[in-house]
């Protein structure tokens, strides 16, 4: 029988997760997570794949992830939980459905942690050069460390004002380049629709690959369902941010795309070498623009690393209180998992050090082990929400205030785009290891978690 307490209380003290997360906060975690480097910098080898298709690609994935976010939604504001996913799919399966979930998305953000600490040292040392890499990292480590160990309104406040540097980055972004496009914007000349006459230049393959490489550019939207657990109102957090999910992906992704495709050539060398935003802003004419990206991109970084250290440390702390790991990362000292941020952390900067220690084998094998798990946790969450809405429907039909659109058909819809891509990801070279890498750890989890329930079935008959 599936595990209906999702959450006790910890048994190395009686404290537990504070509520000092406004809604300001959590209305600004919403908007910024889903403005990452991933976007300003990743997205220029989608536009090099896709071609002006790339517009095409983000709109399918974004429809994806919408949908995904839906039913994330309508979960989290039923049963508000700093696990989130995780604690869904321990509700719906059982405690091993929750572990897999659980552990493998800690792997996760924990190595992003530690990549994009990397990528924000690779862009201070350009401004500093001589200044070793490791340093800047360690640096960033311990402030984001030291910021997330403190009252969790720290974390909001850094990640408010994050936020809004790069909702106002991509924001004075699209109004210029809409001018442009218009031809209102004086010095630059409009191309009209030149560029987008080539709207498949590789073909359905490219349009394969980009779709992709748009995918994984929308990580960072369930930050703000485990951030929801943390604030003054988490059902009406979730419900507000959840719907205004739509026009957030429509606007900063598929917005964006199209202006860089509609101003610069997508076979523009700049798209990939400085960056598809930096190319667009060069061809009107921007001064300095490709410095004043780099700063965009570097609060992107940063931003990003201290929101998955916070979300690392959630995860991990509501697996701890489900009994799932060890006790020591459950303990809570005003109102903060501590040794779970400092857990988190930790092990991000291992994933730094393997970089520089074992490039080409152990740092290469962790990065392949972590690439497809974004949608093994979506598939957690479509099949969580397929058993549990019916369960709410059945018991507590007023906990629904949130609703999937067009239940169960939307659910199986989104569940055979995710099949989809898996068939995609399994075609291309590229991304072939990096399924069968997460497929392996993801069983090797799944088999862990198994035998940690019936260990605690067959305890709990004895005692």
């Amino acid at each position: 029988m599936p595990s209906t307490t999702v959450e006790t209380p910890p048994k190395p003290d009686g404290a537990s997760l504070s509520h000092g997360l406004k809604q300001r906060h959590l209305s600004m975690i919403a908007l910024g997570g889903v403005i990452g480097a991933g976007l300003f910098v990743g997205s220029g080898a989608g536009i090099a794949a896709a071609g002006p298709s790339i517009v095409l690609a983000y709109t399918l994935s974004g429809l994806l992830v919408m949908l995904v976010m839906r039913m994330l939604g309508e979960m989290s504001a039923a049963y508000p939980s700093s696990g989130s996913f995780s604690a869904h799919a321990e509700r719906a399966f059982g405690p091993w459905a929750g572990f897999t979930a659980g552990w493998a998305f800690w792997v996760l953000l924990c190595t992003a942690v530690g990549l994009e600490g990397i990528g924000a040292a690779k862009i201070v040392t350009g401004w500093l050069p001589g200044t070793p890499e490791w340093a800047w990292v360690a640096l960033f480590m311990v402030v984001f460390c030291g910021t997330n160990l403190a009252a969790v309104k720290n974390f909001g406040e850094f990640e408010f004002w994050f936020a809004a540097l790069k909702v106002g980055a991509i924001a004075l972004f699209l109004g210029l380049g809409v001018l442009a496009v218009a031809g209102a914007l004086p010095g630059a000349d409009s191309p009209g629709a030149s560029n987008l006459t080539d709207f498949l230049p590789h073909g359905g393959e490219g349009l394969v690959i980009g779709l992709l490489a748009s995918l994984f550019a929308y990580g960072g939207l369930e930050t703000v369902t485990i951030a929801a657990a943390e604030s003054e109102n988490p059902v009406k957090g979730v419900a507000s941010a959840v719907r205004t999910a739509m026009w957030r992906i429509a606007l900063f992704y598929i917005g964006s795309m199209a202006v860089v495709v509609t101003l610069v050539p997508w076979d523009d060398p700049a798209v990939v070498e400085d960056g598809p935003y930096v190319a667009a802003l060069d061809r009107l004419g921007i001064p300095g623009a490709g410095q004043l990206m780099n700063v965009v991109v570097l609060v992107a970084l940063l931003s990003a690393m201290n929101a998955n250290i916070y979300g690392a440390s959630r995860i991990g702390y509501s697996l701890v209180r489900r009994g799932h790991g060890p006790a020591a990362m459950g303990r809570v000292s005003g109102g903060v998992p501590r040794i779970a941020v400092l857990a988190s952390s930790v092990f991000g900067f291992l994933c730094v050090l393997l970089s520089y220690w074992r490039p080409d084998d152990v740092f290469t094998w962790l990065l392949n082990m972590i690439g497809a798990v974004i949608l093994v946790v979506w598939i957690f969450i479509a099949v969580s929400q397929l058993r549990l809405r019916r369960r709410l429907e059945r018991e507590a039909p007023g906990k629904l205030t949130v609703r999937m659109w067009a239940f169960p058909w939307l659910t199986w819809v989104a569940l055979a785009g995710m099949g989809a891509v898996f068939v995609l990801m399994a075609r291309e070279p590229a991304t072939r290891v990096q399924l069968y890498s997460t497929g392996g750890m993801t069983l090797a989890l799944a088999a862990a978690g198994y035998a940690w329930q019936r260990a605690r079935a067959r305890a709990r008959a004895r005692g």
